[in-house]
């Protein structure tokens, strides 16, 4: 640990009683620099996480009012919240704790009209939606480490936009080229049941939904930043995990040992990218209950079109653990603190 952390430790609270707050519970109670962890919830109020869920039993982690908020000084709130639900939270609590790290999507575009397109209700202020710094932490911009406000990425986002941007960044990506195929578990679906993920519907079975109207694909377009993205994504019958398959055009030919080059040097030192060797393919089972994502490529024979998958556990890499890192980020820590845990196996 560098001096510069020595003796932090952070007072936090978490919004939300849905996977992606439990999850976030999961990994802020073993977090090194965290001293004080507080839980908030509209619904389960006067109960103990415990009752909410199983797992938690016996730990002594009470689920407080929100106005509870009014009366704790926080360094930290996650808000594990739906849509809608943030950006009334966040408008009424910014500058109240330093930080605030939202799940939802209501601060991921800075284009109100793009937000009310896809989710289909009023975008946040326009000055809040501007402020926001969107926490894609391998790409994190420098405003991450004085940020009020971090609008954390969705999941398909994190998986698509990590397989995808050392192309476009690099210039390699023929701009309308992109096309993400994505495989789900059904918890990215949420804790509310519902006809779509019942376990009759789900189980041996594999469908599309939302074909190139997932709003999902409105934030992979916006931040990849390379034209119109072609974005399927699909439920399979697993809990937790994302599977991309990305594939696009290249503006000039590449092998795939230049494609794996350009991501060793685009991905150097960053703790949670593992790049897999030319030959050697990710799948989700490698990753669950972990932050890292695992990422393999290849070229077409010809050199004119590059294929590129991204495995991560859609409640970590994809939200809770993120959402931690950008955290760890924002605060100067170490980028690994209380992220240190290996994917469950098998």
């Amino acid at each position: 640990m560098s001096e510069e952390v020595e003796g932090v430790g952070l007072r936090v609270g978490v919004v939300g009683t849905g996977y992606g707050g439990t999850e976030l519970v999961r990994l802020l109670t073993s977090h090194p620099h965290v001293d004080e962890l507080h839980l908030y919830s509209e619904s389960q109020a006067g109960k103990g996480l415990g009752e909410v869920y199983a797992a938690w039993r016996d730990a002594d982690l009470p689920l407080l009012p929100l106005e509870a908020l009014e009366e704790t000084e926080l360094d930290v709130l996650f808000l594990a919240t739906p849509h809608g639900a943030s950006r009334e939270l966040v408008t009424r609590w910014i500058g109240r704790p330093q930080v605030i790290v939202d799940l939802s999507g209501d601060f991921r575009f800075r284009d109100g009209a793009v937000y009310e397109r896809f989710y289909r209700m009023p975008a946040a202020p326009r000055s809040l939606l501007e402020e926001a710094v969107y926490g894609l932490a391998e790409f994190a911009p420098p405003e991450l480490s004085r940020a009020r406000l971090v609008a954390n990425p969705g999941c398909f986002p994190t998986a698509a936009l990590l397989a995808l941007l050392p192309l476009a960044k690099a210039g390699l990506l023929r701009p309308g080229s992109a096309i993400v195929d994505a495989k789900t578990g059904v918890s990215g679906a949420g804790r509310s049941p519902s006809l779509a993920t019942h376990f009759s519907e789900v189980n041996e079975n594999v469908r599309p939904y939302n074909v190139f109207v997932h709003r999902h694909g409105a934030e992979i377009e916006v931040y990849l930043g390379a034209g119109p993205v072609s974005f399927v994504p699909h439920l399979v019958p697993m809990t937790r995990g994302i599977l991309v398959t990305a594939y696009g055009e290249l503006v000039e030919p590449m092998t795939t040992e230049d494609l794996f080059e350009l991501y060793r040097h685009t991905y150097a030192g960053r703790p949670f990218v593992r790049l897999l060797r030319p030959g050697t393919y990710p799948e989700t089972k490698a990753v669950q209950g972990s932050n890292f994502v695992d990422i393999g490529l290849i070229a077409t024979a010809d050199g004119r079109k590059a294929v590129v998958m991204a495995a991560i556990d859609n409640l970590v890499k994809g939200a809770a653990g993120q959402a931690v890192q950008n955290m760890n980020l924002r605060f100067g820590l170490p980028e690994t603190a209380g992220l240190v845990g290996r994917p469950l196996y098998p």
